[in-house]
């Protein structure tokens, strides 16, 4: 099993995670993860903080010589403009100076609710935690998730399907709507429609606002059999759902066909189950089910996607009211982003590809690489001969 924890503020010193269950024996170096977090600072549409940081990772401790130990991974990723915020957010004692306290909650964040949660009354102490500045971290775990993940011909991807109004055409081939996604200023397969998306996102900044959009997440090649029926918190489609969701400002998941599944027939719906007798193999024409039938995958690849709200801080204020005084007031902009739904994919195969290296860990076991392989490979042929 993989676990982690992950801490640090966003305009603190670091970000931070110790990854616990990685096998030893796995050749990873911070240029592997690096590629990933440059991919989540593009797109069309993100703000100035991007201009500020340049995310790389470090591996503390866990890896030597360009491989895994077995031992836990501590990561961390310098937060540059720390330089100016130390007197801010100095771990010792001391006033903050009264013009950096917040006080006045942003709508759309978790500004005002986890203030009264936890007792603040310097928000400050809330937004540098829920701040999607976090998901840098998650994205260098990920990074090692899909390092894993390679040595079983497992590849996560993802690009934009939808922001604002605009809708792509679907893809047929995932893996060259990823290629395509990549030379794409919003991570869009579809050229015109990226056109258009870039259309929108301007006339949302000249309008003083944001928008969302909608990111899809291919998993390939993944085998039979990860995930269970047997209990409901351990099935893998309710896991890659959570995962998804705990992404900031994500607000919706569909699985295959997702909601178009409950506006048709059955025999509209259900992926025949056919059987080809030179591969040896059962295989589906469809897959409508997005690669999970009763939480298991089913050996077609795991189709995921997700729908994000438009950014919550907006350039034309929204209406607040002052913890303090009470009295209203129209929220203040640090810095903001109009349209981050192109990085969101990047992070959204991040923390697919950590539940995904998780059930294959769950499955195949192994305190090494190599004894993973062989379990693996047994089991491969298990299913190739059932």
């Amino acid at each position: 099993m993989l676990r982690y924890l992950n801490g640090g503020e966003s305009h603190g010193k670091f970000l931070l995670a110790v990854l616990e269950g990685v096998p030893s024996g796995l050749p990873l170096t911070a240029d592997m993860v690096n590629h990933d977090l440059a991919r989540r600072q593009k797109g069309y549409g993100r703000g100035g903080r991007m201009r500020v940081e340049e995310d790389r990772v470090e591996f503390a401790c866990g890896v030597r010589k360009g491989a895994t130990i077995g031992n836990p991974i501590g990561l961390l990723i310098a937060n540059k403009d720390w330089e100016n915020w130390k007197d801010v957010m100095a771990a010792e004692p001391g006033p903050t100076p009264e013009a950096k306290v917040v006080t006045r909650p942003r709508p759309g964040h978790a500004d005002l609710v986890g203030a009264i949660k936890y007792g603040h009354r310097d928000v400050r102490n809330v937004l540098e935690k829920a701040s999607a500045r976090e998901t840098a971290i998650r994205v260098a775990i990920g990074g090692v998730a899909k390092a894993l993940l390679s040595h079983f011909g497992m590849r996560v991807l993802s690009y934009t399907t939808e922001i604002g109004s605009v809708v792509a055409q679907r893809p047929t081939d995932p893996m060259e709507a990823y290629d395509l996604a990549e030379n794409s200023e919003v991570r869009c397969h579809d050229a015109d429609a990226g056109a258009k998306m870039i259309e929108q996102i301007r006339t949302a900044k000249h309008r003083g606002d944001t928008l969302g959009g909608v990111f899809e997440v291919v998993v390939t090649n993944p085998p039979i059999g990860l995930g269970t029926y047997a209990q409901w918190d351990r099935r893998l489609s309710a896991r890659l759902a959570m995962a998804a969701m705990s992404i900031q400002a994500m607000k919706g998941v569909e699985i295959g066909m997702g909601f178009e599944a409950a506006r048709r027939f059955g025999s509209e719906v259900h992926d025949e189950i056919y059987y080809d007798h030179t591969a040896k193999e059962f295989v589906r024409k469809t897959n409508n089910a997005g690669g999970l039938e009763g939480g298991i995958t089913n050996g077609q690849p795991i189709v995921i996607r997700v729908a994000m709200k438009p950014i919550s801080t907006l350039y034309s204020p929204k209406k607040s009211v002052d913890i303090n005084t009470k009295e209203p007031f129209e929220a203040t902009v640090e810095r903001s982003d109009i349209c981050t739904v192109p990085a969101a994919g990047v992070v959204g195969e991040a923390v697919i590809a950590y539940e995904m290296a998780n059930a294959m860990l769950e499955k195949f076991g192994g305190d090494s690489l190599t004894e993973m392989k062989r379990n693996f490979e047994a089991y491969q042929a298990y299913v190739k001969d059932f």
